[in-house]
C-alpha cells in the first residue's frame, strides 16, 4: 500500500502565539534592516514594486503591507507533475510528500567501506533505482556528476533524470543557459511549452544566502526561471549560531525572511508564478563550524517551518531524512529517522534530502536509499495516524469472539491486517534461528540485494522518438 499526500499537522512545536510572534519579528526585519540583493535586474524589480532601496549597500526594504500583498499573491497549491500521472503529486495545504535532494560528491559503497567522486552514471541509476521506490514520491537530483564541466551540469543532471524515472524531476541549477536548456528539453518532452506549464514535468531552485542576501548569480537565475512560468523553490539554509542567531527561534526569523525574498521576486516578475516557501535551516557544531545535517533541532526547525508556511498559506519544502553518519549504521538509521518524522508530522509538504544522504549532505549510498524508502514507510505511517470509526473500533466483532476468544481466523483481520499495518519490505522479522538460516545479513545487505533486484528490472527510459529529438536539438547532453 503506497501512502503519499497525506495530511500531516498533528505535531506542532510552535504555539499560536509563537506563530505571530515570528511573523511580526520577521517583517520588522524586512521593514528596518532590509536585505541585501546583489542582482542588479532582481534590486530595480523590488525598487519597482515599492521597496526603499540603498543603492550602496544594495539594500532592499519592504512595507509589511506590501509584504503580505505579494505573499498573498503566491498560489497555495502546486502540481508537480510525472511522466506518468500516477506520480503528480499536489503541493499544499498539510499534504505531505517525500522525496531524494541535496548535490552530494561521493558515493558510498558499504561492501568495501570506500567512497568515490559520483558520476553522471551513478546519477542515471540512482534515478533508476528510485523510479522502483515507492515510498520516495519525487526526484529531487541527489549528486553531481564529477567528470562534467559547469556548462553542461544542468542538462545532463535533467536529462539523466527524465530519461531514468517518470516521477517528478526537480534540481538545483547552475547556469542561465542551463537553466533555458532544461526547459527546452522539458517542453519536448511534455509536447509543447503549454503543455509543460499545464503539467509541469520539472522544476528548479534558487537559494538565498543566509542571512538576508541574494547572491547575484541566484538572483538572476531566479528572474529566469519566475519569468518562464517554472516552479521554483525559494529556499535559504540560516545556521543556527553561525548565520542566524543561535536561538531555533531567532533561525526561524532568518530563514522566513531570507525565504520570503524569492517568493516575494517571483510574484513581482509573474504574478501567480508557482512558487515553493523553502527551509534548509538547521543547527552549526560550534567547536568547527561544521553543518550539521543530522541534529534533532534540523528536526525541530523544520518542522516549525512548516508551520510557518502553513501560515502564509505557501506550498513548503523542508529538509529532514539525513544523517551525519559515514556508515550505514545505528546513527545512521536514528538521525534519518527522527528528522523525517518531525517534518512530516508537522505537515511539511515536500521533506527534501530525506532518502539517501549521509555525512554532512557530501555522500549518498545506493544501499541507504533502500533503507530510508522503508523508514519513509514507516513515517508515512505515522502521518496517517489511527482510523476511529464502526469498523475499526470493531464492536460486533468483539462481542462475538468475547472473553478469552482470539481474531486470528476472523474475516475483519483479514480485510484490514495489510491496510492497517505498515508492510516492510526491508526489515527483517524473523526469529533468530531463521535469520541466522538465511545468512545473519545486516540491513544494508539486505538493502543491496534490493538495490540489485530493482536495477535489473527497470527501464524507465524516455520513449525512442522524444528522446532521439532531445538529443538531436538540445546541446550538449553526453549520452
Amino acid at each position: 500500500m503506497i501512502r503519499k499526500g497525506l495530511s500531516g499537522g498533528s505535531f506542532k512545536p510552535l504555539t499560536e502565539e509563537s506563530i505571530r510572534k515570528i511573523h511580526h519579528t520577521a517583517m520588522r526585519v524586512i521593514e528596518e534592516v532590509g536585505f541585501e540583493v546583489n542582482s542588479e535586474s532582481a534590486l530595480k524589480l523590488f525598487e519597482g514594486a515599492g521597496a526603499r532601496v540603498d543603492r550602496g549597500k544594495q539594500l532592499a526594504r519592504l512595507p509589511r503591507e506590501r509584504v503580505m500583498d505579494l505573499i498573498e499573491t503566491a498560489p497555495s497549491e502546486i502540481n508537480l507533475c510525472g511522466r506518468d500521472e500516477k506520480h503528480d503529486i499536489l503541493l499544499g495545504g498539510k499534504r505531505v510528500y517525500a522525496g531524494t535532494g541535496g548535490t552530494a560528491l561521493y558515493i558510498y559503497h558499504p561492501d568495501t567501506g570506500q567512497k568515490q567522486l559520483a558520476t553522471l552514471n551513478d546519477l542515471k541509476r540512482i534515478a533508476r533505482l528510485v523510479d522502483g521506490l515507492d515510498n520516495i514520491h519525487l526526484f529531487m537530483l541527489p549528486t553531481y556528476p564529477s567528470e562534467l564541466p559547469v556548462e553542461q551540469v544542468d542538462v545532463n543532471r535533467f536529462f539523466a533524470g527524465l530519461d531514468n524515472t517518470t516521477k517528478h524531476v526537480m534540481g538545483g541549477v547552475y547556469t542561465l543557459d542551463g537553466v533555458k536548456q532544461v526547459i527546452r528539453m522539458a517542453e519536448i518532452v511534455s509536447g509543447s511549452s503549454e503543455s509543460l506549464r499545464r503539467r509541469p514535468l520539472v522544476s528548479m531552485i534558487a537559494c538565498s544566502i543566509s542571512p538576508l542576501k541574494m547572491d547575484k548569480e541566484y538572483g538572476d537565475l531566479l528572474v529566469t526561471i519566475a519569468g518562464a512560468g517554472i516552479p521554483l523553490v525559494c529556499p535559504a539554509e540560516p545556521l543556527c549560531g553561525a548565520t542566524s542567531p543561535v536561538t531555533l527561534a531567532g533561525n526561524l526569523v532568518i530563514q522566513t525572511v531570507d525565504s520570503l525574498m524569492g517568493v516575494m521576486l517571483t510574484q513581482i516578475i509573474n504574478p501567480g508564478s508557482p512558487v515553493i516557501f523553502g527551509s534548509v535551516a538547521s543547527s552549526t557544531d560550534l567547536r568547527d563550524l561544521k553543518y550539521l545535517a543530522g541534529s534533532v533541532e534540523m528536526g525541530l526547525l523544520n518542522a516549525a517551518g512548516a508551520q510557518m508556511a502553513h501560515f502564509y498559506k505557501l506550498p513548503f519544502y523542508a529538509t529532514g531524512g539525513m544523517t551525519d553518519s559515514k556508515v550505514l549504521d545505528s546513527q545512521s538509521g536514528y538521525e534519518s529517522a527522527i528528522s523525517g518524522l518531525l517534518c512530516a508530522l508537522a505537515g511539511a509538504n515536500f521533506i527534501h534530502d530525506a532518502a539517501g544522504l549521509m555525512e554532512f549532505a557530501l555522500t549518498v549510498s545506493y544501499e541507504k536509499f533502500v533503507i530510508d524508502n522503508e523508514i519513509l514507510g514507516m513515517v508515512m505511517r505515522a502521518v496517517e495516524g489511527i482510523k476511529v470509526n464502526d469498523e475499526t473500533l470493531a464492536f460486533d466483532l468483539i462481542k462475538q469472539v468475547g472473553p478469552g476468544g482470539n481474531f486470528v481466523t476472523a474475516k475483519h483481520t483479514r480485510r484490514l491486517m495489510r491496510s492497517e499495518h505498515y508492510q516492510p519490505s526491508l526489515s527483517d522479522r524473523n526469529s533468530r534461528q531463521d535469520w541466522e538460516a538465511k545468512g545473519e545479513r545486516l540491513t544494508w545487505q539486505r538493502a543491496a540485494e534490493r538495490v540489485e533486484e530493482i536495477m535489473s528490472n527497470r527501464n524507465s527510459n524516455l520513449p525512442a522518438e522524444i528522446r532521439q529529438r532531445v538529443l538531436l536539438e538540445v546541446a550538449g547532453i553526453v549520452d
